[in-house]
């Protein structure tokens, strides 16, 4: 099956406005704070949310009301680019209250990552346009100087040219593969099958990552992936951070890295692992639905095409 082309949204340039909403767990004006010095230093100008400084239990508000919020930063048109402010947990419960012709209409960069993997997939699989999945202002440095994670984000909306390296490892598989890049955190992928929100992996670039799981969980889900058909056909996999796995008191007995090298030993598609994306430090924004070109080789690059 062929890639769809998907649609890119307008890259930022100086002058242009970015929201900063909070779709998830609750969050403070002074946590995101740096983040919003760090984007008026490029030139940006920042609209505040209505669900950031409030709560709702855990949440930033309720699900009607992030849902609200959400809506507001899609349909305005002065808006050019919508930023999570954190992940946690929420967005599963709200995107389907979520009207997306305007944003159809008029596409803007939806960024952040973890929870937001939501809103990439459903972005993805019904309106084919681009997202980025990359740190949020809860990740920017508090001392409100860039790092290399942030400094991606920039390059990314800035349409810059962009191409990674990462470091070789022995479980790796090696090979070259062009395709779509898809993908999120694992744990949202699995949560998202057979709903609206699901992806098409064929003939695509997979990229899966996450945090705090039990590795039999890891297993669960990655057979879970598997037995709905999202393994098979892939043109590649990119495995980034499986930060602070959890084990049982009797050793499930695999790395989480070794437990994706065992459910995919039978395909013959190129798979790298600890690329330098996730819940890492130099977290690598990515352009979810972009062309890319995957070397897994001696020379270890992904380039955006």
């Amino acid at each position: 099956m062929s890639n769809l082309e998907m649609i890119i949204p307008p890259y930022l340039k100086s002058g242009d406005t970015i929201g900063i909403t909070a779709p998830a767990k609750k969050i403070s004006l002074e946590e995101i704070s740096p983040a919003i010095k760090i984007l008026e230093s490029w030139g940006l100008s920042v609209k505040i949310g209505k669900t950031i400084g409030t709560e709702y239990h855990q949440f930033s508000g309720n699900d009607k009301a992030r849902a609200e919020d959400f809506q507001e930063m899609l349909d305005d048109d002065s808006v050019k680019g919508v930023m999570c402010a954190r992940g946690g947990y929420g967005c599963v419960r709200f995107v389907d209250r979520l009207d997306f012709s305007t944003f159809k209409q008029n596409p803007k960069w939806i960024i952040g990552f973890s929870d937001i993997t939501v809103l990439h997939t459903h972005i993805h699989s019904n309106y084919q346009i681009q997202t980025l999945h990359s740190d949020m202002p809860i990740q920017f440095p508090k001392d409100g100087k860039e790092n290399l994670a942030i400094e991606t984000i920039k390059r990314c909306l800035f349409g810059e040219n962009i191409q990674y390296h990462f470091r070789s490892d022995e479980l790796n598989r090696l090979g070259e593969a062009k395709g779509q890049l898809i993908g999120g955190n694992l744990s949202l992928l699995y949560n998202v099958i057979g709903s609206k929100s699901d992806i098409n992996t064929e003939g695509k670039i997979l990229f899966i990552e996450d945090l705090d799981e039990y590795l039999y969980h890891v297993d669960r889900m990655i057979i879970g992936l598997k037995r709905a058909g999202k393994l098979s056909k892939l043109a590649g996999l990119v495995v980034g951070g499986m930060t602070d796995m959890n084990d049982n008191t009797v050793p499930f007995g695999k790395s989480a890295e070794e437990i994706i090298q065992e459910h995919t030993a039978e395909y013959d598609y190129p798979v790298c692992y600890h690329f330098p994306a996730g819940h890492i430090k130099g977290n690598h924004a990515l352009k979810m639905g972009a062309e890319i070109e995957l070397n897994v080789s001696e020379n270890n690059y992904l380039k955006f095409l």
